[in-house]
Order: structure tokens, then sequence, then C-alpha cells
């Protein structure tokens, strides 16, 4: 049986003293719960977020990083810096990364390596386009980019790697696709992961859906056969709302 992760990325948003107080309001309202609990916060909160999650049950990711361990590489931060003080998770692929720095699908698969080979926890996101979705292109794309991301993996590593389904007409806008069609994609990426890695692997491997997740709507997601929690943008940056979430079987 997965268990539920519920990860929240707050995206380039809350200063220091913000993600302070959130972690603060958030703790009370989801001790008791069962699923996962990650916030994946800018680089400047994470030490802070660190500190103030400690004895909780909510862990701490990054949204970024970059392949190499060091060099020239100005403005960027390695996973070992990462994991030298603290951090357990890291995004890695998100649409806006692709969208907006020009990540590939090469760069994708080089980020997860080197995650695995510092110790993180790598969220890899996946999703397709509007124009793909209407030509449909949606499972072609989804299994492309997860096949690509993954390549080079050992089986344990697979396992221990988080997928989330993010469709990217549906980040930010509101728009959500239907628990049906969103458990429906899930389901053909584990198949794919099972294609090549084999059922036992693919039925250990998380696969989140994100895509204007919210409180109304994460109980019918995540209670989908292939659903394995979610990944919040948003959302994430009201306690309350984000708690609500988090405690969507309550």
């Amino acid at each position: 049986m997965r268990k539920k992760v519920i990860a929240g990325n707050w995206k380039m948003n809350m200063l220091p003293n913000e993600a302070i107080d959130f972690i603060q309001g958030l703790t009370p309202l989801v001790k008791n719960s069962k699923a996962e609990i990650i916030l994946c916060v800018p680089y400047i909160d994470l030490f802070y977020a660190l500190l103030n999650a400690q004895e909780t049950n909510i862990k701490i990711g990054a949204q970024n990083m970059h392949f190499e361990e060091s060099g020239a590489y100005t403005g960027e931060v390695s996973g070992k810096m990462l994991k030298s003080i603290g951090v357990e998770y890291v995004i890695i692929g998100h649409s806006e990364r692709r969208q907006y720095f020009a990540e590939t699908d090469e760069s994708v698969n080089k980020k997860i390596k080197a995650a695995f080979a510092n110790g993180l926890k790598p969220i890899v996101c996946v999703g397709e386009t509007l124009e793909e979705r209407e030509n449909g292109k949606t499972i072609e794309v989804i299994t492309n980019q997860t096949r690509l991301a993954l390549d080079g993996l050992s089986n344990e590593e697979v396992k221990n790697t988080i997928i989330a389904y993010e469709p990217i007409w549906a980040i930010g806008t509101g728009k959500t696709a239907t628990s049906d069609d969103a458990n429906c994609s899930i389901q053909k990426i584990r198949e794919e992961i099972s294609k090549i890695y084999g059922n036992d692997v693919a039925e250990c491997v998380i696969i989140q859906y994100g895509g204007s997740v919210k409180s109304s709507n994460a109980k019918e997601l995540f209670t989908k056969s292939d659903i394995d929690g979610g990944l919040v943008g948003g959302a994430s940056l009201k306690a309350e709302e984000f708690a609500k979430i988090v405690n969507y079987e309550e």
C-alpha cells in the first residue's frame, strides 16, 4: 500500500519571517496526519524552514538544484549544498523550469542522478501543454518524459523517485483535470515504468497529481486508485487551506 505524499511548492513566494510564521501555524493543524508532508521552499527560506520544522512531521525540500557538485555556475545551488543543511527533497523538472529556464529531459535526468548521489529524494515533474492535450498527445508526452527522466537509474532509485503529474494547462489556472482523467494519465505513467523496471518497482513509485489542487477537490483526487497525493502550488501558501488538503480524509 503506497503512502500519500502531499507537497507544497511555494515557488517564488514567502520571506523568511513569513516561512517561520507559516510553519508554526501549520504544525498543530497537521500533527496527526497520516500523509507525508513536504514543503518545497525558496533557497532563502531553507535554513529557517528546516529549523522550525524540527521535531514536527513536516519535511523540507528545495525547488531546484544543479547537476554538478561545484564549479563556475553563478547563481546555482548543488545537491551537496542542499544535503549539507539537512534538505531531504528537491523538485526537479517543474514545467516552469522547463518553460522559462530552458531545462530539458537530459538536464532533468542529470539532476535526478545528482540528487540520488547526494542522498536527496527527487520529486520529478511531467506534464503536457494544452496544445499537446488537444492534439491527443498527452500519453505520448508524459510517458516519454518519464522514460527519459528515469533513464539509467537503478530499480532502487526508481522506487524512491516521486513523480508529479502536472498537466501544464492546469497549473495556476484554476482548471483541474477530472479525477478520472488524472488517474488514467497516472496509470499510463505507472505502466511505462512497469515496462522498463517491472511491476514490482512500478507499484512502489509514488505518483502525485498537481494542477490547481485545493481543499475542495483534494479528496476526490487523492482517493483514486493510482493518485498518491499531490504537488500543491498556490493553495500551499495558506496554512489553513494547505492543512485541509493534507487532512483530506477528515
